[in-house]
């Protein structure tokens, strides 16, 4: 399946896409797509409908993120051989986290935060959590995955790199983790470890990688951080972006630009950039 939220910042319904690329409406079997929702059962129960027995959703609705009410977005640093060509391969994965207030649709715009020079972009995937994780093994990790969805892990380099080496600071402005269009459960996309990413800047590619070539694949990642925290069903992970952002290419976001991305069976997504807006 391929579950999604359309509508208005904050006032997402839930949805479903059809094997028509329709949007299906599912206010009528479930309130939303959160942790309750992935539950293995539920998702079950889900997938036994027949989507041309559901409202069909007319026009181009705005997709919000295809989770609501994230607890957690844990994130992995330098997954990939060549992300940053001044660091050694990790011996063990690197954990940081983006604030939940990043989070925003997939075709929402970036915001450039006052003051930032080197807003840059990732393409990664991202891992939804459907069931609670505590200290798993590696075997049973996918097990408490409910699917996939594409993220782009958006980020200041000055205020992650420059401003006392916290990422956090540079990783959560809001716009900083477009996440979308749809959730892909797991069962339609059953090896997370061959899928292809690409991201665009103004029509030039400059991420084109497999998660074939992760350092650390799905599965150790998902157990490796349920050793430090209990994960939560709606918690998301994404895991490391491909060579080719602007860090190491000398080059940054700026307002007016357009980045396009996408992941093979995860969809695809566009921002542009703008100036970020004045604060309330």
């Amino acid at each position: 399946m391929k579950l999604l939220r359309y509508g208005p910042p904050g006032f997402e319904k839930p949805g479903l896409l059809d094997r028509h690329g329709h949007i299906r409406s599912l206010a009528s079997q479930v309130s939303d797509i959160g942790g309750a929702t992935l539950a293995p059962a539920q998702l079950e129960s889900l997938r036994r409908l027949d989507p041309e027995d559901l409202p069909l959703v007319e026009g181009a609705p705005r997709l919000g993120p295809p989770v609501a009410g994230i607890g957690n977005v844990i994130a992995i640093g330098l997954n990939y051989p060549g992300h940053g060509a001044q660091y050694e391969i990790p011996s063990e994965p690197i954990i940081f986290s983006k604030h939940t207030g990043a989070v925003c649709g997939p075709n929402d715009p970036i915001e450039i935060p006052p003051g930032a020079t080197k807003v840059d972009w990732e393409v990664e995937l991202a891992v939804v959590i459907g069931q609670r994780a505590k200290r798993i093994p590696v075997d049973k990790a996918l097990d408490h995955i409910a699917g996939y969805t594409l993220a782009n892990d958006v980020s200041e380099r000055d205020f992650q790199n420059e401003r006392g080496g916290q990422f956090i600071k540079g990783k959560s402005y809001e716009s900083f983790c477009p996440l979308g269009p749809w959730l892909v459960t797991k069962d339609e996309a059953p090896d997370p470890q061959d899928i292809r990413l690409w991201l665009d800047v103004n029509g030039r590619r400059v991420q084109d990688d497999s998660t074939a070539n992760m350092i650390f694949p799905v599965r150790e990642l998902v157990s490796y951080v349920s050793q430090f925290m209990a994960l939560q069903p709606g918690d998301v992970i994404i895991t490391g972006a491909p060579p080719g952002v602007g860090m190491t290419r000398g080059w940054y976001l700026s307002a007016g630009d357009q980045v396009d991305l996408g992941a093979s069976g995860l969809g695809a997504q566009r921002q542009r950039v703008i100036c970020g807006l004045p604060a309330n």
